[in-house]
């Protein structure tokens, strides 16, 4: 197969995406956010806690009045790379594994908006020093969020370090 680790890669992000919510959903009851809940789980008390929350919107919980954008919106970004595939380099296996991350990611969290109406999050990170935006809280988060943004990091590095040349179509 041509796209073979783009498949692997994202067949693995959705997966490890899948399985975490699964666990959450059956662990901890929705709604569970606070530290001071008795439901939330504390990793690393202070730090780090297993939530259990739903986002209707995009990252930060930004345009959750507009949900139905977000039903419209995946579909038509893993159309683009289809479609463009040959424009962002997919035949590259390090491009490969970046859009391997995105397709994951964008899957894993359009599969919550089909199934259960908002994105779950259940990652919640606390930080010593407070933030100039976010406070001393960075918004809730999960797997899919976390391989988008992955990817996006090493597309970046790969953009400036890996590519010597621009991608070309053949």
């Amino acid at each position: 197969m041509k796209y073979n680790k783009l498949f692997i890669v994202a067949l693995v992000a959705l997966l490890l995406d899948q399985l975490t919510k699964w666990i959450i959903i059956q662990q901890i009851p929705y709604g569970s956010y606070y530290p001071s809940d008795p439901n939330v789980v504390p990793v690393w008390d202070s730090i780090f806690y297993l939530v259990h929350i739903g986002n209707k919107g995009a990252a930060w919980g930004m345009f959750s009045d507009y949900s139905f954008i977000f039903l419209f919106l995946p579909p038509l970004a893993l159309f683009g790379i289809f479609y463009f595939r040959e424009a962002l380099g997919l035949y590259l296996p390090i491009m490969q594994v970046i859009f391997g991350l995105f397709v994951g990611g964008i899957i894993g969290n359009y599969v919550d908006r089909i199934v259960h109406g908002h994105v779950i999050d259940f990652l919640d990170l606390h930080f010593p020093l407070t933030l100039p935006i976010l406070g001393d809280r960075w918004p809730a988060f999960n797997i899919a969020d976390s391989a988008i943004c992955i990817g996006a990091g090493l597309y970046i590095y790969a953009s400036f370090f890996l590519l010597e040349e621009p991608i070309q179509e053949d």
